[in-house]
């Protein structure tokens, strides 16, 4: 399965952003990586994108649902579960497997966070990591009904991943049902080839 390079691409520039942002420190290797003040930003096109060091102890946007041990115990599960449905789907379109890739980057991308960086860093124990976001993007004004947007919520090389997984498969489903569509006549059409050279004359 050729695309899970692209799903092993993003996991790789993800944890690279995240210890160039995060810092690290590899004494035998001779790595040290400084990594930026936790709540720092840095102008990149002005104000409209800039890059601002936040840690993440829930799912994406902040939600936060159950303890982090069973956040990152269900980010398991999941991405376990999308690989392997990528692997059962291998025959499927380029398009809708690209789109499943792109998901479990993502998802392995945040999961190593969540279950190595607590350790990694001193913070924590095991699977009790924070994400680190870093992408701080300006937005259009949005109030309502209370609900107040003026900056996108902070994110990553993950969460940008999964996003566009997602994306993909809503433009595209109509494809991906019209070749199932076309499809089916033919698997029809084959099995009952099928059965009549398998019945005696």
């Amino acid at each position: 399965m050729r695309v899970l390079y692209v799903t092993a691409f993003i996991v790789i520039s993800d944890q690279i952003t995240k210890f160039l942002v995060k810092g690290i420190s590899i004494p035998f290797l001779g790595i040290n990586i400084e990594g930026m003040p936790l709540g720092s930003s840095i102008p990149v096109l002005g104000d409209f994108l800039r890059l601002t060091f936040i840690e993440n102890p829930g799912m994406a946007f902040g939600i936060e649902i159950g303890g982090k041990f069973f956040l990152t115990l269900f980010s398991i599960i999941a991405s376990f579960g999308i690989l392997m449905y990528l692997f059962m789907m291998r025959k499927e379109s380029f398009v809708f497997r690209l789109s499943l890739a792109c998901i479990l980057g993502g998802a392995i991308g945040n999961l190593i966070d969540r279950v190595f960086y607590g350790v990694w860093y001193g913070e924590s124990g095991w699977f009790h990591g924070k994400v680190v976001d870093f992408v701080d993007v300006d937005f259009f004004n949005i109030d309502i009904l209370g609900f107040h947007l003026q900056r996108f919520w902070v994110f990553n090389i993950a969460d940008a991943s999964v996003t566009v997984g997602v994306l993909m498969m809503l433009i595209f489903h109509r494809s991906f049902v019209k070749d199932e569509e076309e499809l089916s006549p033919l698997e029809t059409s084959s099995r009952s080839e099928a059965t009549e050279s398998s019945t005696p004359s």
